[in-house]
């Protein structure tokens, strides 16, 4: 049930919030903490965040932080105040995460002008912010970033196409039942199947109208891409490594739920249409060139999924560059030199957080605005969807196989990223 803030605070109370009672000071820090976790940010930043407001109100403030819910006890001249607060849902919002880490950041400074009314008033503000993008731009979004995808992976220009359209056409319908509030599984199973049916229809009519060949059915799996919940997946394996157990096993769990319902939902899919997982046919091209185009169709993907995420147009290029750079740094150590596939997904988050400390200081943005999207395009779907679809055809070596190769980029993805904030983060890198 919505909490109606208003109705349990003082709204004719005008002290400045250091004075209030521990009882209103507590219920905002809870609040500052309930927003942040509701944008998809990891339990160590809202935790940070729950802090700067205790702090800032002269109380001591403890928390347990999960995916949808927060415990936490504030203390005060011997008083306690504990509380318990939930979500419904979940999802990712760096917009308005990053007006929330400047509330926080800058809170210290009003603590002792602002009352808890004008404080709860700011936030209000937030909690109203409308989303940047209607459904019909983040099709174009997911599109975009779908069809720079596919090329990654080895496709060429009619796999693009064929992706762009159906991860278009499957992000739609899925924007479309998040908006009618349809529950996690259910909308992950119609958008991907949308976008499978979409991609098969469209190779169909290609090859009746301009005889394209069978062997474009490869790019079948890049067209459900875009529901690769990549932020839950870093965030979670970033509180993991901090000692954050529960948030991290449920953001991790959460994830999971998403990737078995779409590669499930895919093999069924395949099935029905009589498609199986095959490898692109080489392109054949110079390699100055191939650089070139690896440069560009990682911004366009990066770029893409950062629409997803509700990114301002600013935020999404900055993320593009760190990402087109960070990415192409792994293809190229994958493709020239001997190093693991794993350890190049390494290098190139760790290259991805290295970046976005550097330049940190100049835009003013979360880094996890940036680092995030900006690697989301190397968490390795295909290989999931491999997987999944081998399992299901009882071909245990082959699916163990894709599996484990998956399972190793995804955790170091998230490890490249958190020693890249344990070399530029001092907060970080110590336990407490």
């Amino acid at each position: 049930m919505t909490l109606q803030w208003h109705d349990i605070i003082d709204e004719e109370n005008t002290a400045p919030a250091a004075e209030a009672e521990l009882r209103e000071k507590a219920m905002l820090v809870g609040r500052v903490g309930l927003m942040m976790l509701s944008v998809g940010t990891g339990a160590w930043r809202v935790r940070a965040s729950m802090n700067k407001i205790a702090r800032a109100l002269g109380i001591v403030c403890v928390a347990d932080i999960g995916l949808l819910s927060i415990e936490y006890t504030c203390a005060e001249n011997g008083e306690t105040f504990t509380n318990a607060l939930s979500l419904s849902n979940t999802g990712v919002n760096t917009d308005k995460l990053t007006e929330l880490e400047l509330f926080a950041d800058g809170f210290a400074e009003r603590a002792g002008k602002y009352s808890i009314v004008q404080f709860h008033r700011i936030l209000d503000k937030f909690q109203d912010m409308p989303a940047n993008y209607k459904a019909v731009q983040l099709a174009l979004a997911s599109a975009l970033a779908c069809c720079g995808f596919t090329f990654l992976l080895g496709g060429g220009a009619a796999e693009m196409i064929l992706a762009f359209f159906g991860a278009g056409i499957g992000q739609f319908v899925r924007k479309k039942l998040l908006e009618r509030h349809i529950t996690l599984l259910a909308n992950v199973a119609a958008a991907v199947a949308a976008a499978c049916t979409a991609y098969v229809l469209l190779m169909k009519a290609g090859q009746e109208l301009f005889g394209i060949s069978e062997a474009h059915q490869a790019g079948y799996i890049c067209s459900m891409l875009f529901v690769i919940p990549g932020f839950p997946l870093i965030t979670g394996g970033i509180d993991l490594a901090k000692l954050d157990l529960r948030s991290g096993l449920e953001r991790v769990t959460y994830a999971l739920l998403i990737i078995i319902m779409a590669t499930l939902t895919g093999a069924l899919m395949a099935a029905v249409f009589q498609y199986h997982p095959a490898d692109f046919k080489e392109q054949s091209m110079d390699d100055g060139l191939k650089i070139i185009l690896r440069l560009v169709t990682s911004f366009c993907g990066v770029y893409g999924f950062s629409f997803l995420f509700n990114s301002k147009r600013k935020m999404a290029c900055t993320a593009g560059v760190i990402g087109m750079i960070a990415n192409t740094l792994r293809l190229e150590l994958i493709d020239f030199t001997p190093i693991p596939v794993p350890a190049a997904a390494f290098i190139g988050a760790l290259s991805a957080g290295l970046m976005a400390s550097a330049i940190k200081r100049f835009i003013g943005y979360p880094r996890i605005t940036l680092t995030v999207p900006s690697i989301v395009i190397m968490v390795p779907g295909m290989f999931m969807y491999k997987g999944i679809y081998y399992l299901g055809m009882n071909d245990i070596q082959s699916g163990a196989m894709w599996l484990s190769k998956a399972v190793l980029i995804v955790m170091a993805l998230p490890l490249g990223l958190v020693f890249a904030r344990i070399f530029t983060d001092k907060n970080f890198r110590k336990s407490s």
